[in-house]
Order: C-alpha cells, then structure tokens, then sequence
C-alpha cells in the first residue's frame, strides 16, 4: 500500500497524463474502501458482490475526478461520495423489485380484510377464508400473503426524537474515523467538543458500543446517537480541512 505523499504525486501526475496504468494503480490501492463500504450494507437485500461492483465504480470515477489541490485527503473525499451511491443504488433496487401487479393489488386487499377481520374476531382469518371473501386461489392468497414491501432508505420512521429517514439508524462501522489520517490533530479537535459529543466518540469509537448500547448509556434514542455522529464526523472533517 502507498503512503500518503506517494499517492499525492500519483494522483497529480494522473491529472497531468491521464495514464491509465497510473489510474488503475491508485485504485487497487484505494479499493479497500469500497470493500469497506460494501460490507457495510451487506445483507439488506442486495448481494454483497453487486454492492462491490456499484462501489468499484464509484471509486474508479471518484479517483477520476480528484483533484489534491482541494486540501481533502483521497479518503475524506470518497468515503462519502461512495456511500451516497451505494444509498442512491438501494433507492433504485427498491423501486425496480416490484411484485406482479396482481398480486401487489391483491396484497393491499388482503392487509385490509385482514385488519377488519382482526377487530370483528380478534384472530386473523385463515388463507381460506381470505380466499372465500377475496374471490381469489388459495395459491394466489399465499403468494400475496409472503410478499412484503420493499424498504426504501428514504423511508421515514419515527422516534422519541422526532421523524427521521431509515438511513439515519443504520450503524455506520467504526472505520467512520479512518478518513481522519493526523490522529494528533483528531485528539485535539474531539478536545472541543461539547460533552455529550465527546461521550458519544468515547462509546462508539472508543469502547466500540453498538448506537442502540451507546443511546441506552446516554438515555436517548438510536437516531438521536446516529445524528449526533453524523453530525460529529462533519464537524471534524471540516476543523481538520
């Protein structure tokens, strides 16, 4: 791996040539964090080999398009360039996996029945009587019945804190900091901030606590600990620029 000064005179002669080879080399040397950024949101419905591709090539153009006279380093620059692909990418998905029209349809009917059946009897009907009562085939009511949703990461939830987008409580990993490469300038910056900021750094980045461990500690909610991070992140990634 390339150190950082290295890679600075790589990327600046990239600009100069447009050698590819040179382009190819930074970003075998950088693909780690896509690697990163794609485990990360593994398992949400997407493969992990597919979220791998969609990082690849947000990092091959992201290496394109860098310039180190912007005062960033290459990591603070991508990490969120990448990650807001990947979040457009699980939009896209969410809205491409559609079910056959008749089986959304006869979803939203059976969710219905189902509901009003519930407050009549208090029991949910059978497939049976969904069937009788829909005029639809038992198979096609099991069909209905297994279909769920897809989730957008747009999707608003709502906590003790107030409404929020699904995004806002999915853990970020503890490779947040890793875009931060002077880690005395880092410890002086965390220095300034305000005690609860520096409590959610000491249990998410230190003690390694999970944002609903670290929120319990602090009695407040998830989504309050992941903006507060959110929110922390861009605070030092601005001082340390």
């Amino acid at each position: 791996m390339i150190d950082a000064k290295e890679a600075d005179r790589l990327f600046r002669e990239y600009r100069a040539t447009g050698d590819i080879s040179i382009r190819n080399k930074l970003v075998e040397n950088y693909i780690y964090v896509a690697e990163i950024l794609a485990k990360k949101f593994a398992g949400r419905g997407v493969e992990y080999d597919d979220l791998l591709q969609v990082a690849s090539e947000a990092l091959i153009s992201g290496v394109e398009k860098y310039d180190p006279d912007m005062g960033a380093q290459f990591t603070t620059y991508i990490t969120p360039t990448v990650t807001g692909i990947i979040k457009n990418y699980f939009r896209d998905y969410s809205r491409a996996v559609r079910p056959p029209r008749r089986v959304y349809a006869l979803a939203s009917k059976i969710r219905a029945e189902s509901n009003e059946y519930f407050k009549a009897h208090g029991v949910k009907p059978t497939v049976r009587q969904l069937s009788e009562k829909l005029g639809a085939s038992e198979e096609l009511v099991m069909e209905a019945l297994e279909y769920r949703s897809p989730v957008s990461l747009d999707a608003k939830i709502t906590g003790g804190d107030g409404e929020g987008h699904l995004y806002d409580v999915i853990p970020d990993s503890k490779d947040n900091f890793e875009v931060f490469e002077d880690s005395e300038s880092l410890r002086a910056e965390i220095a300034k901030l305000d005690p609860t900021e520096r409590k959610v750094v000491a249990l998410r980045f230190i003690e390694g606590k999970s944002q609903a461990e670290a929120g319990k500690i602090l009695g407040v909610s998830q989504m309050f600990v992941s903006r507060a991070e959110r929110k922390i992140v861009e605070k030092l990634r601005e001082s340390l620029l």
